[in-house]
């Protein structure tokens, strides 16, 4: 179900209601199925009434951010103790390893995955206020977050960080 709706700004956002009815033995493959044409359409909301499938997908969103947020921390802590310690790349070199691990598992798993574009709604009640639905049953709530800056951000951070890593570990050998 695509709808719309003007909220305060004047907007009108955009929705996909995904509905929990079983009417068939594939009814998980057909949710599915309307998820990645929601994801694809970009829709501002996507609606999960079956739980199974907002589940898997909450994690799936929570496992990226983890990994994303992984590598910005590391990234940065290696920065910092490549400079607060630039004659031991041996501090800063695990961390930064680290920061290349998780922003590589990103990139391969999470970066052409349209849902890493969507964000689960803390609040149900305040995107639904937003949406002209009154007959949804306790959803998980998808709303569209585009994170192109914060994955080049995230990549920076990672790419500065091995790069003044690996320099020092060339000065601390020559």
């Amino acid at each position: 179900m695509l709808g719309r709706s003007i909220d305060s700004t004047g907007k009108q956002p955009t929705f996909h209601v995904i509905r929990e009815v079983y009417d068939s033995s594939n009814a998980h493959e057909r949710f599915e199925a309307e998820l990645d044409k929601a994801l694809e359409a970009k829709v501002d909301f996507i609606i999960i009434e079956p739980p199974r499938l907002g589940d898997e997908t909450g994690r799936w969103i929570w496992v990226g951010n983890c990994l994303h947020k992984t590598a910005v921390a590391t990234g940065v802590a290696s920065l910092i103790s490549s400079l607060l310690w630039y004659d031991r790349p041996v501090i800063a070199a695990p961390v930064c390893a680290m920061s290349l691990f998780c922003t590589g598992l990103y990139t391969v798993s999470w970066n052409y995955d349209p849902c890493c574009q969507y964000q689960v709604e803390e609040n149900n009640e305040v995107a639904l206020n937003k949406l002209p639905l009154t007959d949804v049953s306790s959803p998980v709530i998808l709303g569209y977050a585009p994170n192109t800056q914060t994955k080049y951000l995230h990549r920076g951070i990672t790419f500065l960080s091995a790069a003044l890593c690996a320099w020092q570990i060339w000065r601390s050998y020559k």
